[in-house]
């Protein structure tokens, strides 16, 4: 036991690294059903409406999730959290690839959701854990910029995996991929805890998160998460279908095309925090209300662009800003609350965007087989989310306080 103490690490550096990497674990193998969607739902015989529910099933049980996964980091420490959560996940990920009726599928996917579900909550609480309050947000939406890489990364590693072992055996690889992760990083993170914490905290967490839910900012911020991941889940889970079927490229095709637009997003996510810290300060609301309105425009050049090329041109502009409003609205939250509910307070703004993806699939696969197959439908129903996210950010009041006084 003494040396495996020594091999675990507090350095935040270190620790950073490996919530990084966990990150990107974690969008790979929630992107892996958006990419063997058309393998399993010729296998299966699904309609586009059951094939949006397959794809919601996991992000119901993700939402479920999102709060009561913050609470736990905050109440249990980060890291065991982040340990039995993606044991969990990792196991039913392997699981997928024996599914044999659409129940079964459908059954694994919610509860793949419920054990990835607290992740999240869990590094923005780890941040917490070892970052001072004046570093949180810009490495808040630099971890968030593994999504992108790990959604970058998943079509070039999940459309060979298929391809060589059907989608069956890529759900299995993935699976014991995330078990070897869970074995590096018990050994060398070390638990810690933030500076402002103390010992006779845990009675006050479940009280400062109540009163957090009083000030109409968090909903405002909450409904923000909400409209740009109907836009980010939806994209996600629809476009290689729509490039497909709409577009006219085979699969081989779409595995080179689906990455570039999360280099945008990686991009934007790795320097928004920084970036809102200098030129945005106590009004970071107006940000999110420019990044949603150049969402919505870019959605608009999407939709009319008549080459592929221009598609995802225009695509990258989509994700380079709707990325910053994601990033922004959980790094601000980060910022103006104590470190104590980090978790809990962060999963607040997590579970506005968690419910759109369980809604935003099912309403596109709906408007898909509505309108008999054409995706006209679906790209206003974007843009609209886009401007909502707008109105809603310029309806939140410049803040004169640097921390939300939640004592009183």
């Amino acid at each position: 036991m003494g040396i495996l103490k020594k091999l675990q690490s507090e350095n935040r550096y270190v620790v950073f690294f490996f919530l990084y990497i966990g990150f990107c674990i974690s969008y790979i193998d929630r992107s892996a059903i958006g990419l063997a969607l058309p393998s399993i739902s010729k296998d299966f015989n699904l309609a586009p409406t059951e094939m949006g529910v397959v794809i919601s099933a996991f992000f119901i049980g993700y939402s479920i999730m999102q709060i009561p996964g913050g609470w736990l980091s905050d109440h249990l420490g980060s890291k065991t959290v982040i340990i039995v959560a993606l044991t969990l996940w990792s196991i039913f990920t392997f699981t997928t690839g024996h599914a044999s009726t659409l129940a079964g599928l459908l059954f694994l996917r919610f509860v793949f959701g419920l054990c990835e579900g607290p992740y999240a909550g869990s590094c923005y609480r780890a941040i917490a854990e070892y970052f001072p309050r004046e570093l949180r947000a810009a490495y808040t939406t630099g971890i968030l910029s593994s999504n992108y890489i790990g959604s970058a990364l998943a079509p070039i590693v999940i459309v060979p995996l298929i391809l060589w072992f059907g989608w069956r055996g890529m759900f299995q690889v993935l699976g014991v991929v995330g078990l070897v992760y869970v074995f590096f990083y018990a050994l060398f993170v070390k638990q810690s805890k933030p500076k402002e914490e103390t010992s006779g905290d845990k009675v006050s967490k479940t009280k400062y998160f109540l009163r957090l839910m009083k000030y109409s900012m968090i909903w405002k911020l909450v409904l923000c998460a909400f409209c740009v991941s109907c836009i980010n889940k939806g994209l996600d889970a629809w476009m290689p279908t729509y490039l497909i079927a709409e577009r006219g490229i085979n699969l081989k095709a779409v595995g080179y095309l689906t990455p570039i637009p999360f280099m945008a997003s990686f991009l934007s996510a790795a320097v928004c925090g920084w970036f809102m810290n200098k030129y945005f300060d106590k009004k970071e609301h107006y940000m999110v209300a420019i990044c949603a309105a150049m969402t919505a425009i870019f959605l608009y050049f999407m939709y009319n662009a008549e080459t592929i090329m221009w598609v995802v041109i225009f695509q990258c502009g989509v994700y380079f800003f709707k990325a910053c409003i994601l990033g922004a609205a959980v790094a601000i939250v980060l910022k103006i609350v104590t470190g104590k509910i980090a978790g809990s307070a962060s999963t607040l703004i997590n579970m506005g965007g968690q419910v759109a993806g369980f809604i935003s699939p099912v309403i596109m696969g709906y408007l898909v087989h509505a309108f008999n197959g054409s995706f006209n439908a679906v790209f206003y129903f974007l843009m609209g989310m886009a401007t909502l996210c707008a109105i809603s950010a310029l309806l939140i009041p410049k803040r004169t306080e640097d921390v939300l006084d939640l004592d009183e």
